[in-house]
């Protein structure tokens, strides 16, 4: 089992609450992650295992092992009785990890039930920090990192991804809610994925599709909820600029995007028009999710004015700012970070980052020009940062 750096973070909120609420998407290693951790397993997708619970329910209620439920969305009876059993004893801590293939804003049992009872953790697809040596960049950038997907296993990239999305679309996301049929999800999830990076025009995707900006934004809500998108909102600054106001929209797992895009090998990746809106995603999911592995507490947003000076990630951390800007080279210039300096003062941001693929970080805890590799092994150590003179 390869380690997930969010587990600590899981064993953390045991120690201090009740329930855990362990979320993220299907093949993610939720189940794999949990079943580590001991305890007695339940998949609430299978019949015969909510018969066990049932059976063992007075049992396992008043014992001291972790009871994990998987997939608890499956069977929302579950959250009455967690609730009960919870507000019993509601000094205990540490009894019950959740899984759960869907966000809470569509979990509506957990907001009803148990709002105040259980913490929540988001558990991503393998981090590229978290995989073994030898595993290359590119290869996570190109495959994503679902466990099963390519990365660690040759020659399942892109067919994995594509069974993946069409059990989503044909069976998942309308059990979860998703009024469209499997053909219309599909071509959503291809519309998505070519808008990846950009600013999310909900009239133009909707007039598209034939459907209204309200409908096919309302569809986005599930495929957030999915844990498929990311909309990462700009950031409001009182600047002498016209800011660019809509959502960025990405897809969180590259290989998923790759798949829909019929990019089925690195050499095919760089070619494409769109490389760098792919690394950008790429990056920018990796950094938000190493954070909330961590534990931290964060907002993140982007920046753009109408004459397209941008940060592609604005972090507001501890009382600060933070902008990153991400660029698809192995030898930026001065030019780049200069813009960087002039976009950070617009903001007040005290720290700016230009994240490349640069062997050589430059730079000090302030401003820095670094790989993304380096730069993940800066939010999980403490300042000050110093690298060789830039």
């Amino acid at each position: 089992m390869i380690p997930r750096r969010v587990r600590s973070l899981v064993e953390e909120r045991l120690a201090t609450y009740p329930a855990v609420a362990l979320v993220g998407p299907r093949q993610c290693g939720k189940t794999t992650l949990a079943q580590a951790m001991g305890g007695s397993h339940f998949d609430l997708e299978l019949e015969p295992d909510r018969l066990r619970l049932d059976l063992e329910w007075d049992r396992l209620r008043t014992g001291h092992e972790l009871v994990i439920l998987d997939e608890a969305q499956a069977w929302p009876e579950v959250f009455v009785r967690l609730r009960s059993a919870i507000d019993q004893e509601r000094g205990r801590v540490g009894r019950f990890l959740l899984l759960g293939s869907v966000s809470p804003s569509l979990m509506v049992q957990v907001s009803e039930s148990l709002a105040g009872r259980l913490s929540l953790v988001d558990l991503t697809p393998l981090l590229w920090s978290e995989l073994p040596e030898g595993v290359e960049l590119d290869r996570r950038w190109l495959c994503g990192g679902f466990p099963e997907g390519g990365v660690l296993t040759p020659r399942r990239f892109p067919h994995w991804q594509r069974d993946y999305l069409a059990l989503l679309a044909q069976r998942d996301l309308p059990n979860w809610g998703l009024p469209t049929r499997a053909r219309t999800t599909d071509r959503l999830l291809r519309m998505t994925a070519a808008v990846h990076g950009q600013t999310w025009n909900a009239s133009q995707v909707g007039q598209s599709m034939g459907v209204s900006y309200q409908t096919v934004n309302s569809y986005l809500d599930y495929l957030e909820g999915a844990f498929l998108i990311r909309r990462l909102l700009p950031f409001q600054a009182n600047v002498r600029k016209r800011l660019v106001k809509r959502p960025k929209l990405y897809w969180r797992d590259t290989g998923l995007l790759h798949a829909l895009l019929n990019t089925p090998d690195h050499r095919t990746l760089l070619a494409q028009p769109w490389v760098g809106a792919s690394w950008e995603g790429f990056v920018v999911e990796q950094v938000i999710s190493e954070m909330s592995a961590a534990g931290r507490v964060f907002e993140a947003f982007y920046f753009r004015t109408s004459d397209r000076y941008e940060a592609d990630l604005v972090l507001e951390v501890a009382g600060e700012l933070w902008a990153l800007e991400v660029k698809l080279t192995a030898a930026p210039g001065p030019d780049d970070l200069r813009r960087l300096d002039k976009v950070a003062g617009m903001i007040g941001a005290s720290r700016r980052f230009l994240l490349t693929r640069t062997p050589r970080p430059a730079g000090d805890e302030h401003r820095a020009s670094l790989d993304l590799l380096s730069f993940l092994k800066l939010l999980r150590t403490d300042p000050p940062w110093t690298f060789p003179p830039s």
